[in-house]
């Protein structure tokens, strides 16, 4: 039974969808339209591994938020940020920037195993918590045809490295180890534990 609502510190439908699948009430705080924001910048630090850069920018989203509740005056729900992203050789995927970034890598992609880290923070007051799904995703080799198949969709855009495993790209993951809802982009074992410790579940 819900106990309570939350602020959800993110744009994403997937994640919405999913906070809906396990029953929780949100309303959805639009970060970047709040005055005097300081934005998150999604650049890691030095010598940085990509769980932790995930996990840092959940954080700091949630307590971006926290920060906007606070200063407009908004009902004082626990605020929810996450962020996810893509690692192979130990690089970093985020959103790409463009077509022919999304196709970079995905060619890096195809054919090969990667990591997908996708962080979940909760902020409220001065209380602030974190959790981390790490899932190993494997991709059928993806010929150039292939590629610019994908791409003609337009799937890519605003999805870390470039494909959304609910969406069309689904055809070409092989096997996944781990959590289908953290490759989403929000790992629901994660996120209810959290809740639970924060009384809204």
């Amino acid at each position: 039974m819900i106990a309570r609502r939350i602020h959800l510190a993110s744009q994403s439908p997937r994640r919405r969808e999913l906070l809906r699948q396990i029953g929780v009430a949100f309303d959805v705080l639009p970060l970047r339209a709040s005055h005097g924001r300081a934005d998150v910048v999604e650049i890691p630090h030095p010598c940085e591994t990509p769980p932790a850069f995930a996990e840092r920018l959940a954080r700091e989203k949630a307590a971006a938020g926290w920060h906007a509740v606070d200063g407009r005056g908004l009902m004082r729900y626990p605020v929810l940020g996450a962020d996810t992203v893509v690692e192979i050789d130990g690089e970093i995927f985020g959103k790409p920037a463009d077509r022919e970034h999304a196709r970079a890598m995905l060619a890096r992609l195809g054919g090969r195993s990667h990591w997908v880290h996708s962080a979940v923070a909760v902020c409220l007051d001065t209380q602030s918590d974190a959790r981390l799904s790490s899932s190993r995703v494997e991709f059928a080799p993806l010929d150039d045809i292939a590629i610019a198949r994908y791409l003609d969709s337009g799937e890519f855009s605003g999805k870390a490295g470039a494909y959304a495993i609910q969406g069309r790209a689904a055809m070409f993951i092989a096997r996944i180890e781990g959590s289908y809802s953290g490759i989403m982009g929000l790992p629901l074992f994660e996120t209810a534990a959290l809740l639970k410790r924060f009384g809204v579940l």
